[in-house]
């Protein structure tokens, strides 16, 4: 049996994990079951980790499906919607399509916040980017006019951006379908950052490429860039807006393959972090490092991220403050490596939910929490990637755990490639772990 193989089955066995090989770092926590949730051949995911997956009962967990894998979505790709009835058998329920699909982040599924049955997704209708507001009971659907990128805690609008710049710049992330006209203009003054309200549809640009291109970098000139808008989360309160702003430079003049080949033209990207009010008011510049990963906020006045100090060229995770340069280390022997952070719910930000990158030869990704207070560690599971994720020239159709809290805090459901060559949705229960 290949070293590989036998890891991948020494993790996982019947759904439940049993001992881990001595490379492991740390023990395992005893007693953790894995369950499957999605049970057919095809490949079912959700996506990021920052998104309501489940209903505020815990009942139904958003899902989508899709029969290819390894390979990047085409305009003509349609993806399946559908949820997991968790008190029924894990049964599959139908909810619709989407043509406007990537491997991270999937069609930006979600519930909408405070809403008990309705979701929402994106689609493409028309020749345009649109979103779609379907009940999961009735099927009564809302069709709005322009995409969403994050939601507002408060359940009333969200945030959107242009998805045809992010693919163009970072595939996987964005969508094919939609030809953008002001595609390779560096930083366009009409169009970037929207709200748009999810009752009636309105939207409003609050930050346009152009802006956020004019914005003073001390450590760097960047205006005469290529910007696009990558990550966006509001704050609790709904009040405000984090968000990443990635640029490249322009290598070479312009060529004829420029639109298929564009990391022939343009340099490696520089990240800007930034906060703004939701009416495009107080834009700060949180950091301009160049380097700046995965985030969350805690409460409405803070960014917990992993990255590196204006100062510094150490990269780890760190509260970052907002509108200060004051920032705060978050142990880097217990969470030294990159990961897709989030709070557990309801623990006064004491609980941290996290994973890692593939680590090593043995492509082994890390599922575990971590308390702040006491600086404890507890390792959920560990989980292999095969190497069949890994495409030599991007990591645009790996699988990243992204895991997520139910909104009770009990169960954490993440995304995994550990049993194949198959994306699939399992859950573990963290209620007795966080209790004690």
């Amino acid at each position: 049996m290949k070293r590989r193989i036998f890891i991948r089955n020494a993790f996982i066995t019947g759904g439940g994990l049993i001992a881990a090989p001595s490379f492991a770092k740390g023990l395992l926590e005893k007693g953790i079951k894995v369950t499957r949730l999605t049970n057919t051949n095809a490949h079912h995911w959700f996506g990021y980790y920052d998104k309501l997956q489940t209903d505020p009962t815990g009942r139904y967990a958003l899902c989508m499906e899709v029969d290819f894998c390894f390979r990047t979505p085409t305009a003509d790709d349609i993806i399946k919607i559908g949820m997991v009835d968790l008190q029924d058998n894990n049964s599959w329920i139908d909810l619709g399509t989407s043509h406007s699909w990537g491997w991270q982040q999937g069609c930006m599924l979600q519930f909408i916040p405070g809403s008990k049955d309705e979701v929402i997704w994106n689609d493409r209708k028309d020749g345009k980017f649109i979103s779609r507001i379907v009940n999961i009971h009735s099927k009564k659907e809302l069709v709005l006019p322009h995409p969403v990128y994050t939601l507002a805690p408060n359940g009333k609008f969200g945030v959107g951006t242009n998805f045809t710049r992010i693919q163009y710049m970072r595939p996987g992330y964005g969508y094919k379908g939609v030809e953008d006209p002001g595609l390779l203009d560096l930083s366009p003054d009409n169009e970037g950052i929207y709200t748009i309200d999810l009752l009636t549809g309105e939207t409003k640009t609050i930050l346009s490429y152009k802006q956020i291109a004019q914005v003073p970098r001390p450590l760097g000139d960047v205006s005469d860039w290529f910007h696009y808008f990558n990550h966006l989360l509001i704050s609790p309160d709904s009040s405000r807006l984090f968000f990443l702003n990635r640029c490249k430079k322009l290598k070479i003049e312009k060529g004829p393959d420029i639109l298929e080949n564009p990391d022939k033209y343009y340099s490696k990207y520089k990240t800007r972090a930034f906060t703004i009010n939701l009416d495009g008011s107080d834009i700060y510049a949180l950091n301009d490092a160049g380097y700046f990963s995965h985030f969350i906020w805690k409460r409405n006045d803070m960014i917990t991220a992993f990255g590196r100090p204006e100062d510094s060229d150490k990269r780890a995770f760190y509260e970052f403050k907002d509108k200060t340069k004051s920032y705060k280390i978050i142990d880097p022997e217990k969470m030294p490596k990159n990961g897709h952070n989030t709070y557990v719910p309801d623990t006064n930000y004491e609980w941290i939910l996290n994973d890692t990158y593939p680590q090593g030869e043995d492509r082994i990704q890390e599922l575990y929490l971590y308390h702040q207070p006491s600086k404890r560690r507890v390792d959920l599971g560990r989980f292999y990637e095969p190497i069949s994720f890994k495409n030599q020239h991007s990591s645009e159709w790996r699988c990243d755990l992204h895991p997520r809290c139910t909104p009770d805090g009990k169960y954490v459901i993440f995304d995994s490639t550990h049993e194949g060559n198959q994306r699939q949705m399992y859950m573990v229960k963290i209620e007795d772990i966080i209790k004690n």
